[in-house]
């Protein structure tokens, strides 16, 4: 749990010094520089600058939304906008409530928490996050047993800026605090272009209409990703072509980094192959699919799946998962006459067999 210097961005810990010194630089610092998520955007503005205009702190403020569609960002931003301070910490970090408690009666009048993936917050700290959201009071327990006390302590007023993957798996009790809830979706390749572009910029990349377009289309709908795809792409440029990253660069550079015309990467595709290949376009389990590729269940579950559904590859069903026939046609395979799902990538009639009419 840090507080971010004046000026700095928050990136991942992981990431090697460049990709952070290039997550930091490319993160827009005001509501105005963010590219889409024009609903969000507007609903904010008008929740920023009606408390801006009572002089109190903001709503609770929840973000939901798929990775590396800008949450964190519009965090940072939310503190700027306000000119107050931001407090960073996440849900898992979390682990009892005096961790919670410390972080709350730190804050000064005004500041901004962010907690990321704020589902994932154990009970006991959510409990006590409650009233500290109500009525900016924690009651903290001193002692077990008869002889525990409880010690109200008062909370600065502030505004909790909270971010999930999974707002399905918030309590009512947790999503109902919130006085304002904003989804973000995935971009459009017309919006990444831009992003792409303006990222060029910052970054000094010779970068052409018909290069941004290539990267776009391959983004899977996500900033982040965008900007990824972008240095490695201006990597390949640099090293083997011009410095120019155009449509013939772009194309070539992310065949070298295993990422195909749809965006599927190395695992994608593996995940797609051992489906179709090794038992017949399904349905198969979670766990036998991950078994096939040598991955975890949830990293199958949670990094490939929902792409893969969204793109109308593949589909979760009560009995397993299901390729259609886009995805046979996808690895250059002819679908076979009879699929469990209808044909969503293509023509082509397919039929339902009876097992799957009986669990309708």
């Amino acid at each position: 749990m840090t507080m971010p210097e004046e000026g700095t961005e928050l990136v991942s810990p992981f990431a090697a010094p460049e990709e952070q010194d290039a997550e930091t630089t490319l993160r827009p610092r005001r509501l105005s520089e963010f590219i889409a998520q024009h609903r969000v955007r507007e609903q904010l503005d008008l929740l920023l600058q009606s408390a801006m205009r009572r002089g109190s702190p903001p709503e609770h403020i929840l973000l939901s939304g798929a990775p590396g569609l800008g949450k964190t960002t519009l965090a940072m931003i939310v503190a700027a906008e306000l000119s107050a301070g931001l407090r960073i910490t996440s849900g898992p970090a979390i682990e009892r409530s005096g961790d919670l408690a410390a972080v709350l009666t730190s804050l000064s009048q005004g500041d901004v928490l962010f907690i990321d993936e704020i589902h994932r917050i154990a009970r006991p700290a959510e409990e006590l996050l409650y009233s500290a959201m109500e009525d900016f009071r924690v009651d903290v327990i001193v002692g077990k047993g008869p002889g525990a006390t409880a010690i109200p302590l008062d909370v600065e007023p502030f505004t909790l800026v909270g971010a999930t993957t999974r707002s399905g798996l918030l309590t009512g009790p947790m999503r109902d605090r919130f006085g304002f809830v904003g989804h973000l979706d995935f971009y459009q390749p017309a919006e990444l272009d831009i992003l792409l572009h303006r990222s060029a910029r910052i970054l000094d990349v010779r970068l052409t209409d018909d290069g941004a377009t290539e990267i776009a289309g391959r983004s899977r709908g996500t900033p982040r990703i965008a900007n990824r795809l972008l240095r490695r792409v201006r990597d390949f440029a640099e090293v083997r072509a011009d410095g120019e990253v155009n449509s013939a660069t772009a194309q070539a550079a992310l065949r070298v980094y295993d990422v195909d015309d749809l965006g599927l990467d190395r695992l994608d595709k593996a995940v797609l192959t051992a489906l179709v290949k090794s038992f017949g376009g399904g349905p198969v389990g979670l766990s036998t699919l991950a078994v096939a590729v040598g991955e975890q269940p949830d990293t199958v579950e949670e990094v490939c799946e929902p792409y893969l559904v969204r793109a109308g590859l593949l589909a979760r069903t009560p009995r397993g998962r299901v390729a259609t026939a886009g995805a046979w046609r996808h690895l250059g395979l002819a679908p076979p006459a009879r699929l469990p799902l209808p044909d969503t990538m293509g023509s082509g009639a397919t039929t339902v067999p009876d097992l799957f009419r009986q669990d309708s």
